[in-house]
């Protein structure tokens, strides 16, 4: 980012006028003070640098090489999708936009990497976060608000109030110039929950006008929101057809719903031995899946217990166990946090089958998953398809990398079922049922934000129709409220590859390197980009009965 301003710098610095915790999670210095201007006229100044920015790139002539013209796409789908949601779904309207952000603006810089704790950033952000919130108390004030953000922010408000005045002196750099101004804190956000207690409800959806425009100009998809969720409501019903086969050639006695709860049944013999499990599918994803892509072993990937100083906090955060590396300070490796055994042993294990293991955590995020993409994505082209999938304190830094990031984690789920022996007949109706609610939880992006389901019909659906466990679900139609197009973003990109897939004129492994070669852009994009190399053709080969790559082995070889 040196030198003569680039659209890159261009773009990073509105950005991070803004949005400084955002810097703070992609490694980038000169921001770690900062938390974002909430003020009065912090929507204004925005939109006039919006403004301004988008002058000055309409300046730029259409780049030649692949790195400035990947920049300078992912610089007009952000100045679009922030115009749009200022107007349609502005964060300053969402409580739980400031409880996220002072909350992460400290944990940012605690959470451990390749620059040590800056001590006085810490104390810095520590001394803002009560005028901070209480220009959020200001701008909320009398204001109706979508429940379920409601109950998130003071969620979000009592963890953290705890977590700065007892838990936070267990991290091993604790400073106590830092126990005035966190109690500070803890006591400012104690005042913004008790400010938006009982704040009237009001609908969340964002409207379709903007959820179009997160997916032309965020996603660069080319069908409509309604095209969209009718394709994923068919491949829904598809799917649960294709279950009750699957699930009567492996086993007629028993259906695909009892085979799926039998693999609860492969636990660890001990709550200590969970992290082992952990590490060894880890290895054997990455081993096993080294014929399907260049999976990244150099950058390490440690599985480590949660730091007991977020232990309590992180179940009431938007806490991840894996989190993209700061791009910018990626160090030598990133850490996956596991959270440790409590006074139940056997709900622990429990709560960790073999299963899960493998597929949630190894494939999908460890190992070929994110682990993989990320380390590809920090040597991509496009400096900003470098830092785009940056987990930042609310989702992603850039919405348009969302379709390779979770894309490519859902579709290597699949991927490795062309990996002999890697997983039983059983955990292929696990994928299978992953994949379908991956296709509901489209269905629910788009209803919702269109309003056409209310939160409640959303919930009823997810745990009645799509299988979710309901402890889950309130959280995940939270989540579709306050991130329009985030979760469609899933399987639209499993299906953009597979898609690609078929088309690709060379080897298997050349593909998935090449695609995830290009960093965290649109799937859509990489494909243009792969057209325009002539390395794929401009049309799909014939697909089997139910959509699967003609050329690639099906599913486990039983779907």
């Amino acid at each position: 980012m040196s030198g003569a301003p680039s659209v890159a710098d261009s773009l990073l610095a509105t950005h991070f006028a803004f949005r400084p915790v955002d810097a703070t999670f992609m490694g980038i210095a000169g921001h770690d003070e900062r938390l974002p201007d909430a003020s009065g006229g912090a929507a204004a100044a925005e939109r006039a640098a919006l403004a301004a920015l988008a002058a000055e790139i309409g300046r730029v002539s259409e780049p030649g090489a692949l790195g400035a013209r990947l920049d300078l796409r992912l610089a007009r789908a952000q100045i679009a999708v922030a115009r749009s949601a200022l107007d349609h779904i502005p964060r300053f309207a969402n409580p739980a936009w400031y409880s996220g952000e002072a909350a992460f603006g400290v944990i940012a810089l605690l959470l451990p990497g390749a620059v040590p704790t800056r001590r006085d950033a810490v104390r810095a952000r520590l001394v803002a976060i009560p005028d901070f919130l209480a220009d959020g108390r200001a701008r909320l004030a009398g204001a109706a608000t979508p429940a379920p953000w409601l109950r998130r922010a003071t969620r979000e408000s009592a963890a953290m109030a705890r977590f700065l005045r007892m838990e936070m002196r267990l991290h091993a750099d604790w400073d106590e110039a830092w126990a005035g101004p966190a109690e500070g804190a803890a006591a400012g956000f104690e005042a913004f929950a008790a400010a938006i207690a009982g704040l009237p409800d009001r609908p969340a959806a964002c409207g379709p006008a903007h959820l179009e425009g997160l997916m032309r100009d965020g996603h660069g998809l080319d069908v409509s929101p309604e095209t969209a969720a009718r394709r994923a409501e068919a491949a829904f019903e598809r799917m649960t057809g294709e279950l009750a086969e699957m699930a009567a050639r492996i086993d007629p006695a028993r259906s695909w719903t009892e085979q799926i709860a039998g693999l609860a049944a492969d636990t660890a013999p001990a709550p200590e031995a969970v992290l082992d499990r952990f590490r060894h599918w880890d290895d054997r994803a990455g081993r096993d899946g080294a014929a399907l892509a260049s999976v990244e072993r150099d950058y390490g990937l440690e599985y480590r217990w949660l730091d007991p100083c977020f232990a309590k906090v992180a179940g009431a955060l938007y806490f991840l166990s894996y989190r993209s590396p700061p791009a910018a300070a990626a160090g030598r490796g990133s850490l996956y946090w596991v959270p440790p055994p409590g006074d139940d042993a056997g709900a622990f294990t429990r709560a960790h089958p073999a299963s899960a293991i493998k597929v949630i955590h190894a494939v999908h995020h460890g190992s070929i998953g994110h682990h993989t993409q990320n380390a590809r994505a920090r040597a991509a082209a496009s400096p900003l398809a470098r830092l785009a999938g940056t987990d930042c304190a609310l989702g992603l830094a850039l919405l348009s990398a969302g379709s390779m990031v979770e894309g490519w984690a859902c579709y290597v789920q699949d991927l490795m079922a062309e990996a002999p022996e890697f997983y039983a007949p059983a955990e292929t109706l696990f994928l299978k049922q992953l994949e379908r609610r991956n296709a509901a939880s489209v269905i629910v992006d788009i209803r919702l934000a269109t309003g056409e389901w209310s939160p409640d019909q959303a919930i009823a659906f997810y745990r009645d129709r799509a299988g979710f466990a309901p402890a889950r679900v309130e959280a995940e139609v939270t989540r579709n409220t306050m991130l329009p197009a985030t979760r469609l973003m899933y399987w639209l990109g499993i299906e953009q590859i597979r898609d690609l897939r078929r088309r690709w004129r060379g080897t298997t492994r050349d593909f998935h390197d090449t695609l995830i070669g290009f960093g965290h852009i649109p799937v859509a994009w990489a494909g243009e980009e792969m057209a325009r190399a002539g390395l794929v053709d401009s049309t799909g080969s014939e697909r089997q009965p139910g959509g699967r790559d003609a050329r690639a082995p099906a599913l486990g070889g039983i779907a």
